[in-house]
């Protein structure tokens, strides 16, 4: 049995408005400060932002609000 817990999930999340590679971490930041979120990873080149998170304490909407807060639009994504 893996470490993470049962109930953590991951999403994945289009943004735009992507600049420049600094751009990668005040989204990394944001995210990464919400309660229930284990891990963020943001790929530059495809814009895409990959979320391990409980979500019955880190919902999608919270995630797209803190991608927001730093600045950037984001939508779900299934790719």
């Amino acid at each position: 049995m893996s470490a993470t817990t049962p109930a953590t999930t991951r999403s994945l999340f289009r943004a735009e408005g992507f600049s420049c590679p600094s751009c990668v971490a005040k989204i990394e930041k944001q995210v990464g400060r919400l309660k229930g979120v284990q891990d963020v990873t943001v790929k530059f080149a495809s814009s895409r932002v990959e979320v391990e998170h409980d979500p019955a304490v880190a919902t999608t909407e919270q995630i797209i609000a803190a991608i927001a807060k730093a600045g950037y639009r984001a939508a779900p994504s299934a790719f």
